[in-house]
């Protein structure tokens, strides 16, 4: 499908329910094989929405959400904000989480909405975001928009497993 199609637009406190729809099935279907599958089964859209609508109704000061639609139906949702570090603030952007709908997958949403997150960080230097280790399709999916490895890695554990994640930068 052409990346045309999809409109990126700021979400809404309408949106929190199919937000969190395609967070958890995103994670369910990325990440099968790579966390237990106890963990992914648990997973609840229910409670993800509220928690989802409770933070939104609070103001995500720095965070903006993004969401995408196809004819009318939102199918995407991303998050970006100022780099999250343990050691205080930087100058850089993170994108902090970007999900497609698994039915979507494929036909530019998330290039679509990459594309736009990038647009609206142009104020900082670069573009950090964390990727599971062992995710070769979303590292794929990075590389391609010119995102590379810089060397850093996270220990992540999930229910007892060792889920690594590394971090990507793009300079914008």
């Amino acid at each position: 499908m052409d990346d045309r199609l999809t409109r990126i637009r700021p979400m809404t406190l309408a949106d929190c329910d199919r937000v969190s729809e395609i967070r958890i099935r995103g994670w369910q279907h990325a990440y099968r094989g790579l966390m237990p599958q106890p963990y992914l089964d648990a997973l609840s859209v229910a409670r993800d929405a509220e928690r989802r609508r409770a933070r939104f109704g609070q103001g995500d000061a720095p965070v903006v959400n993004l969401v995408a639609e196809r004819a009318g139906e939102t199918v995407g949702w991303a998050a970006i904000g100022p780099y999250r570090d343990d050691d205080g603030p930087t100058a850089d952007a993170e994108l902090y989480a970007i999900y497609v709908d698994p039915a979507h997958l494929g036909g530019g949403v998330g290039r679509a909405l990459l594309a736009e997150s990038v647009a609206r960080c142009s104020e900082y230097p670069r573009m950090l975001l964390w990727v599971l280790k062992e995710n070769v399709r979303a590292r794929r999916f990075y590389e391609r928009a010119g995102f590379r490895a810089d060397g850093a890695e996270e220990p992540f554990d999930v229910d007892g497993a060792a889920v690594p994640e590394v971090r990507y930068a793009r300079e914008l």
